[in-house]
């Protein structure tokens, strides 16, 4: 009973949020994603377990988290215009982001290591933390495993990191767009793109109308190239890892490249309704992921100097990116959809580009996302072992 009524959360609340921002435009103004987000997180931590009333069961809300940005990602790069795709620029933000990571990763080793008793540990620590936050969990665990981290450190780790990101996705989703926009030039694309909508009268993708008549074969035809996407992307994930579990970096990666190959089909091209699609599917994830930050259940007095340190990374760079950002001249939306990529790894980004309305920037994202997950058991190791020469 309690796998039913999941499913119908996880389905039927977005979609009632959507109808309500049609009415009350307070919902439009601080973003759909905000308050499903709000409500996932009420519903985590302020209903009480057994309450008889309304349950999730975990399993099915994890397959939702599993299932919506590996059906996302596709619907919305066949919505994308990938003629003003920039590879210069993508690697001059992302070089800005991962320097910024890495600088701050260091610096942090310095400032909190007396706090924890063990240098060699702490050097594991910033080696995974650097994997993180320049990859994402894959590499995480490859780099546990190289540098001997113990479970227990471990185990912190990944409890810090879902406090730590779990709050910075917070400031994204209610302050990023205006904080990102209000310190950095505006993207000139989006720019340009949302005064054309303005002088048609167009709606911006937060309303989600992939169902009219008018569209309904395109919007089908975008779910069954999805559906087939997402297949083959999946199987072939699985053919290349070696424990049985998908591999990301493979997955993601297909999922971008024929994705971006399906966009160019004549049907297909610039079709807005595919990507309002994705954005409800992004909805369910944020709905899901919220719903799953159960705070109670965290030790968080376990190791308090890696919680401080991990918190330090992020915001540390984050200061420096945008510093860095203003030097470069870069806009604001790309260093949000790069920062977003590289502490919450690269599923996290179509729901960045979401609360831009800016569909363009889901490109860039997943390419700093993926050049992350290449590069971060590189970098986490590598830092491990200068930390242990240089003391």
């Amino acid at each position: 009973m309690n796998t039913v009524i999941t499913i119908i959360y996880l389905i039927g609340v977005p979609l009632l949020v959507m109808q309500l921002a049609k009415r009350w435009t307070w919902i439009e103004k601080v973003s759909p994603m905000s308050v499903l987000y709000i409500i996932g997180l009420a519903v985590a931590n302020l209903l009480p377990s057994n309450n008889g009333i309304f349950n999730v069961d975990l399993d099915t809300n994890t397959l939702f988290c599993n299932i919506a940005v590996p059906l996302a990602i596709p619907l919305m790069l066949m919505g994308c215009d990938m003629q003003g795709w920039q590879v210069g620029k993508a690697f001059k933000v992302f070089l800005s982001g991962l320097l910024s990571v890495l600088l701050v990763t260091l610096a942090g080793y310095y400032v909190f290591r007396p706090g924890y008793n063990d240098s060699q540990g702490f050097a594991q620590v910033c080696a995974v933390a650097t994997g993180i936050y320049t990859g994402g969990i894959p590499n995480m665990g490859a780099i546990k495993q190289a540098v001997g981290m113990p479970d227990q450190t471990y185990l912190y780790i990944t409890s810090y990191d879902l406090i730590v990101t779990g709050l910075y996705l917070v400031f994204v989703i209610l302050f990023g767009k205006v904080v990102f926009r209000k310190l950095l030039p505006a993207a000139k694309v989006a720019t340009e793109k949302n005064a054309e909508k303005q002088q048609n009268g167009t709606a911006s993708t937060e309303k989600v109308r992939p169902f009219d008549k008018e569209h309904l074969k395109t919007t089908l035809l975008a779910i069954a190239l999805t559906l087939a996407i997402a297949t083959i992307s999946y199987a072939v994930s699985l053919l290349t890892s070696k424990d049985g579990s998908p591999n990301m970096t493979v997955l993601i990666l297909l999922l971008t490249t024929l994705a971006i190959a399906a966009s160019f089909l004549p049907p297909m091209k610039r079709q807005q309704q595919s990507f309002d699609l994705g954005l409800y599917c992004v909805y369910v994830f944020c709905l899901a992921i919220a719903t799953a930050c159960n705070v109670r259940e965290m030790d968080i007095a376990g190791s308090l100097p890696i919680l401080y340190y991990l918190g330090f990374i992020i915001a540390g760079s984050l200061v420096l990116q945008i510093l860095f950002a203003k030097m470069l001249k870069i806009d604001g939306d790309s260093v949000m959809v790069c920062s977003v990529a590289l502490v919450n790894s690269p599923p996290f980004v179509p729901l960045a580009a979401a609360l831009l309305n800016n569909k363009d920037i889901v490109v860039l994202g997943i390419t700093i996302g993926l050049l992350g997950y290449m590069l971060g058991n590189y970098l986490g190791i590598g830092i491990y072992h200068l930390l242990l020469a240089i003391g």
